[in-house]
């Protein structure tokens, strides 16, 4: 068991311009085989890009009281390589790979133990909420968010 110390924050922590999620799976996670049920990685990462965004302080829902703009996603693209099981802990990796006027994109990856589970690739949009069309993301977020975003290679 880990002491007090060695536990790493709620919200995960950053490698390099990767941030990193420990997520551990239970029942509520997987299907009748104990085998996570596949739309439930789309949730690990959501998650995931939340915490990033909680960790560099950007508030969503001061985003979306004060400015009407909301982060949606527009595309989402999953390999499932490997199955994780119930009680698994499981690390998810997130990069940010392009930040546009009003689009982030991210590559993720769902890991056991250093292996590959699921590899995603998402299409963030922000969206003003007044009429569901896009809107630029506001360029304190873009400040926040461009150290971070790493080009695919």
């Amino acid at each position: 068991m880990k002491s007090v110390g060695e536990l790493r924050p709620s919200s995960g922590w950053f490698e390099g311009s990767d941030h990193l999620l420990p997520l551990r799976v239970y029942y509520e996670d997987t299907d009748a085989a104990g085998i996570v049920y596949y739309a439930n990685y789309l949730k690990f990462a959501e998650r995931a890009r939340s915490e990033l965004l909680r960790l560099l302080s950007i508030d969503q829902i001061a985003l979306r009281d004060r400015q009407g703009l909301a982060f949606a996603v527009r595309k989402a693209s999953v390999d499932y390589v490997s199955p994780a099981r119930l009680e698994d802990l499981l690390q998810i990796r997130s990069r940010l790979t392009k930040l546009g006027g009003a689009v982030l994109s991210a590559h993720q990856r769902v890991e056991r133990d250093g292996n590959l589970l699921a590899d995603i690739r998402v299409r963030v949009a922000c969206l003003r909420l007044s009429d569901g069309r896009p809107g630029r993301i506001p360029p304190q977020i873009r400040q926040t968010l461009a150290p971070f975003c790493q080009p695919e290679t």
